[in-house]
C-alpha cells in the first residue's frame, strides 16, 4: 500500500495541511490584528464578533491561534530537520565504520543522552535567553541523539549486504557505498521516526513557552498563549482551551500520519 492511499494518513494530513494553510491565509481568515488590544472587550465569550473569544487584553483569540500556527508548525518542522541532520552526521560514519570512531561519536551520544531531552532543553534554553530560536536551538540539539542511535542501527544493519559487497569489489570508496547504497535503504524508518517526533516537538516547543522560555509577548504563540489564559481556565474557560486544542489536534495530526506512514512503508504489514 502506497502511503497516500493509507487512511490514517490521509487523515493526519488532512489535519496537518488545515493549519499549514491556516497559518499561510491568517491575513485572510480574520478582520483582527493578533496584537490589537480592545479594552472594552476584555475577556468577552465567543460570538460572532469574536468566534473563539478574547483574552485578558481584548485581542481576538481566532486571530491569535491562526497567527500562531505560522510560529508553532514551522519551529516543529526546523527542528526535527536539524535534530536528523545531526543524527545521520553522527550515527552514519558510526555505523559503517565501526571501532574506533563508533566508539567516539557513540560516548558523544551517550553523553547528550544522560540528560533527560526536556530538561537538556530548559536547560540550553534557560542559558541562551528565551525566545522562539533559542528554543528551536535547545530542542535540535536535545533531540538529535535518538535519530544518532537509529541511523547507526540502520546503517550496521546494512554495510555488509550482499549488494554493498559487491560494490565494495568494484572499488567504490567508503564515502561513496555509504551515501549512494547504504544510507538511501536507512531513509524509511528516519523519516517515520521524524514524522512522528513533529508532533512531540510541537508539544515541547508550546512547553517551553508556556514556562516563559520559548516566545515572548506579544507573539502569538499557543504555549504562551495556554500560560496566559491558566488564570481564567475556571471563568473564561476559552482563553486557554482553543490554543491548547491547536497543539491538541496537531499534535494529533502529525501522530496519524506518523502512524500511517509506519504502517504503509513496513513490507511486513503492506498486505494487512
Amino acid at each position: 500500500m502506497t502511503w497516500y492511499r493509507h487512511p490514517l494518513c490521509r487523515i493526519g494530513a488532512a489535519i496537518i495541511l488545515a493549519f499549514v494553510l491556516a497559518g499561510v491565509a491568517a491575513g485572510h481568515l480574520t478582520r483582527y490584528d493578533p496584537n490589537w488590544q480592545d479594552l472594552s472587550a476584555q475577556l468577552a465569550a465567543p460570538s460572532a464578533s469574536h468566534w473563539f473569544g478574547t483574552d485578558s487584553l481584548g485581542r481576538d483569540i481566532y486571530s491569535r491561534v491562526l497567527y500562531g500556527a505560522r510560529d508553532s508548525i514551522p519551529v516543529s518542522f526546523a527542528v526535527v530537520a536539524l535534530a536528523v541532520a545531526l543524527g545521520l552526521l553522527l550515527g552514519a560514519p558510526a555505523g559503517y565504520f565501526g571501532g574506533a570512531v563508533d566508539e567516539v561519536l557513540m560516548r558523544v551520544t551517550d553523553l547528550f543522552l544522560a540528560f533527560p531531552s526536556l530538561i537538556l532543553a530548559m536547560a540550553i534554553a534557560g542559558a541562551l535567553g528565551p525566545s522562539l530560536p533559542h528554543v528551536l536551538l535547545a530542542l535540535s540539539i536535545s533531540w538529535w541523539p535518538s535519530y544518532a542511535r537509529l541511523v547507526r542501527s540502520q546503517v550496521m544493519g546494512w554495510r555488509d549486504a550482499p549488494f554493498v559487497d559487491a560494490v565494495r569489489c568494484m572499488g567504490a570508496s567508503p564515502a561513496r557505498i555509504l551515501v549512494r547504497h547504504v544510507l538511501p535503504n536507512c531513509i524509511a524508518p528516519v523519516v517515520v521516526q521524524a514524522t512522528l517526533d513533529l508532533g512531540g516537538v510541537i508539544l515541547t516547543a508550546a512547553g517551553l513557552s508556556f514556562i516563559g522560555l520559548g516566545a515572548q509577548p506579544p507573539e502569538p504563540e499557543w504555549g504562551s498563549m495556554v500560560n496566559a489564559g491558566r488564570l481564567y481556565i475556571a471563568s473564561q474557560w476559552w482563553v486557554a482551551t482553543f490554543p491548547g486544542l491547536a497543539i491538541l489536534l496537531t499534535g494529533f495530526g502529525f501522530n496519524l500520519f506518523g502512524d500511517g506512514l509506519r504502517d504503509a512503508l513496513d513490507p511486513r504489514r503492506a498486505g494487512r
